[in-house]
């Protein structure tokens, strides 16, 4: 059951698992630099507690950040959404209007700019696989059709299921192919034509997962981003193979400043932002 550990937290960020997460440091440091008197935590919620964890948030809190497994399932239990939240089907940030709450994400937000930080890549125009049809694929695959990019190729285990993600997205002027992630000659010819692989699955999170696809199947990518923000599996094969790699704090980053823009009214400050994730990480 989660509780009000300190008054003064104003702010949070919910998930289940939440252990892990480094934003309380990143958002803190945002709202020091910004002289803001505020306060920001986690909470361990469960998929059951979400309900009241909202109504908890509607009382208690100005705003909050979620992650998995909750940015779909929140939705419904909002009063307002962005259209942008509601065409992706996720909800990353929650900002509390006088009691009534409006959900928006800033996936797709944090990780254009990361990609740009990183590999100088602009969306328009570009080809990109995505790793997953999960949430976070979700999210970033509308921000590249919204921002016009002329080929995605979804990868994922079950194939259905990243057919369902093109279908949703269809009718921009991005080409869109479903793959499962079996197929590997088809795989292997979209990651060879591709700007940049995105790695938007969940495995590497833990330490023994298996990578989303065979690692060979990489070879010859241009670029790979990792949302996962430690080293995984695919990461390693990036590196030792010389294809220019980034982890997801880039996007981390970015999607919480934007957060925290929303939540203010005010830039984020994010040098300091950096700093204090960039040392969280490090001590983890």
């Amino acid at each position: 059951m989660f509780t009000l550990d300190d008054e003064n937290i104003k702010y949070a960020v919910i998930g289940d698992p939440v252990a892990h997460s480094v934003s309380p440091a990143m958002q803190n440091a945002a709202f020091m630099a910004a002289g803001l008197d505020e306060r920001y935590g986690k909470y361990h919620v469960k998929p059951e507690e979400l309900p009241e964890f909202v109504e908890f948030a509607r009382r208690n809190l100005l705003g909050f950040n979620a992650t998995v497994p909750h940015k779909s399932a929140l939705i419904p239990l909002l009063d307002e959404i962005s259209p942008a939240a509601l065409a992706a089907k996720s909800v990353n940030t929650v900002i509390n209007r006088n009691g009534r709450l409006y959900g928006d994400s800033t996936d797709g937000y944090g990780l254009e700019t990361a990609l740009f930080e990183a590999f100088k890549l602009n969306i328009k125009g570009s080809t990109i696989v995505i790793l997953g049809a999960g949430g976070a694929a979700q999210a970033t695959a509308f921000e590249f059709v919204s921002r016009s990019a002329a080929g995605l190729t979804i990868v994922n285990r079950t194939r259905s299921k990243a057919e369902a993600l093109a279908q949703q997205l269809a009718g921009k002027d991005t080409l869109l192919t479903a793959l499962g992630n079996d197929e590997t000659d088809r795989i292997a010819a979209a990651v060879a034509g591709a700007d940049v692989v995105i790695q938007a699955t969940s495995a590497g999170l833990r330490a023994d997962d298996a990578p989303p696809i065979e690692l060979e199947l990489l070879k010859n990518a241009h670029a790979v981003f990792d949302m996962i923000y430690h080293p995984t599996k695919v990461q390693e094969f990036a590196r030792k193979n010389n294809i220019p790699c980034a982890d997801g704090r880039g996007m981390l980053l970015h999607q919480g400043a934007k957060s925290f823009s929303l939540w203010t009214d005010r830039p984020a400050a994010v040098a300091a932002m950096r700093a204090a994730l960039d040392n969280a990480l490090n001590h983890k």
